[in-house]
């Protein structure tokens, strides 16, 4: 993604296109695949992909802009646990408690779901599904 595409999706998310800013934007929409990250890992990958040092509070802020503006989309594995995906279209996910690591699952991948609750004055958006796996350690001597 250029230069001019990535102040261009800072502006749009309400945010001044600063040099540090434009960092986060490159290592978040450059890559040729989308991919999983939480706030603590994105600041990893920056400070060893681009050797740069940027505070958690500005990497929070950009994040969170980036999510209310539909950028990125966030999965909530637990309380204190968010991970942001790179795809906002609308899939599903294994989460691999063993490794912290979350999956992509298609959508072609699970049967349709059938929901039999429905909330007054309310109509369901999407519907994403989490699926948390850890090893089986029964089968293990």
């Amino acid at each position: 993604m250029n230069l001019t595409t990535l102040k261009q999706k800072l502006r749009e998310s309400g945010l001044r296109p600063t040099r540090q800013r434009l960092k986060i934007s490159e290592v978040l929409f450059s890559p040729e695949k989308t991919f999983h990250f939480t706030i603590n890992d994105l600041v990893e990958i920056i400070e060893k992909k681009l050797s740069e040092k940027i505070s958690l509070a500005t990497v929070y802020n950009t994040v969170h802009a980036f999510k209310k503006k539909g950028y990125l989309k966030e999965i909530s594995i637990n309380s204190d646990k968010s991970y942001f995906d790179t795809n906002v279209t609308e899939h599903h996910h294994f989460y691999d408690e063993d490794t912290n690591e979350l999956i992509d699952c298609s959508n072609d991948e699970i049967d349709s779901v059938n929901i039999k609750k429905n909330i007054t004055g309310k109509k369901i958006k999407s519907v994403e599904i989490l699926v948390k796996v850890a090893s089986d350690n029964q089968n293990q001597n």
